[in-house]
């Protein structure tokens, strides 16, 4: 059985997931969309910073630094 999707900031540091929806207002959603955040990719996180805000991914070969609230808007499948 599959694991359920989580936020993305749930994934331990290092962990690859694949994002499975975002759950964020159009606009805001429309530009993660263009920088690759899309339904069916991959993506890992690299880090936190040390107040944990803004959490750092890996996402189609490059970093992205999103802020913590966008990136628990972010859902997620871990990798078995």
């Amino acid at each position: 059985m599959a694991p359920a999707s989580q936020p993305l900031t749930a994934l331990a540091v290092g962990q690859v997931a694949t994002v499975t929806g975002i759950n964020v207002p159009p606009e805001a959603k429309a530009r993660l969309q263009e920088m690759g955040l899309l339904a069916g990719t991959p993506v890992q996180l690299i880090r936190f910073a040390p107040l944990g805000d803004p959490v750092e991914i890996k996402v189609r070969g490059y970093h992205l630094t999103l802020r913590k609230h966008e990136a628990e808007q972010i859902l997620v499948q871990p990798r078995s």
